[in-house]
């Protein structure tokens, strides 16, 4: 028997990486997995990868409108809503003299506003349940600052407050909040250039664990947050980050000591 055997959950950022790999987790543990994401493709390729068990529908995390059609959907397929994992994210690397207001829009809506949808939208069908887990993927950066990612620095650190300020509002109706916070991990987005193996892990050699992280690896603590083996937990922030929220420059990043570069 599954971890998550008998539950519904979301995965929203669900086409590749993080997202991906969570989503096949948690069906092989035993969950009904509804996938969203804006990319199409390669989201229907993963639910049929993943079988009946799962479907997928493209989301737009950033529209109510999207949301409310998306929710609706998982809850007329599977039934009901028990677990959100509020994965899908933008990063923004700029010095904040080169910051373009408009840049907001895009990276807080995806950030902090599809976050909070995922919430107002998925709380009345757990409310039916009585109990339900959502799960806010924040970021080392949401710890700590870093040169050159100001904008999303600041979105990550909104999900921890955010994470926090719904772990009161909803656990008296038994609903359970928590934000993971990765370091690097092996994704597109976390290793566009799309370096292998000591070339990688070169880059990450003044985090403890001396490695980039692997997406599995952050799905399996979000599995532990989702599962009853958490029934006691919820507010808190899990660091998946290899020791980094201790913090230190990044060298390729603007603003880094001339000390430091390599």
């Amino acid at each position: 028997m599954g971890r998550l055997s008998g539950k519904v959950a979301i995965v929203t950022g669900a086409a590749q990486g993080m997202g991906a790999a969570t989503a096949r987790l948690f069906a092989a543990e035993g969950a009904k997995v509804a996938l969203g994401d804006v990319k199409d493709e390669a989201g229907a390729a993963l639910a049929k990868e993943i079988g009946d068990a799962c479907f997928f529908q493209k989301l737009d995390v950033s529209s109510d409108d999207s949301w409310r059609a998306f929710v609706e959907a998982t809850a007329g397929k599977f039934g009901g809503i028990d677990v959100v994992i509020n994965n899908a994210g933008l990063v923004h690397f700029t010095p904040i003299e080169a910051f373009n207001p408009g840049d907001a829009n895009a990276i807080l809506g995806v950030n902090v506003v599809g976050p909070m949808l995922g919430a107002k939208h998925a709380v009345p069908y757990m409310k039916k349940r009585g109990k339900g887990v959502i799960v806010n993927i924040s970021s080392v950066d949401g710890f700590r600052g870093c040169n050159g990612l100001t904008l999303y620095t600041a979105s990550k650190w909104a999900v921890r407050g955010l994470t926090k300020s719904l772990a009161y509002e909803l656990g008296p109706l038994g609903i359970r909040v928590c934000s993971v916070h990765p370091g690097a991990v092996d994704t597109p987005m976390g290793n566009h250039r799309g370096q292998k193996g000591d070339e990688l892990n070169a880059n990450y050699k003044r985090v403890p664990l001396q490695r980039i992280g692997q997406p599995e690896e952050i799905a399996r603590v979000s599995l532990f947050v989702a599962s009853d083996d958490a029934s006691y937990v919820t507010g808190a922030e899990i660091a998946v980050d290899g020791g980094w929220s201790a913090g230190y420059y990044q060298p390729a990043l603007p603003g880094a000591p001339s000390s430091i570069k390599d």
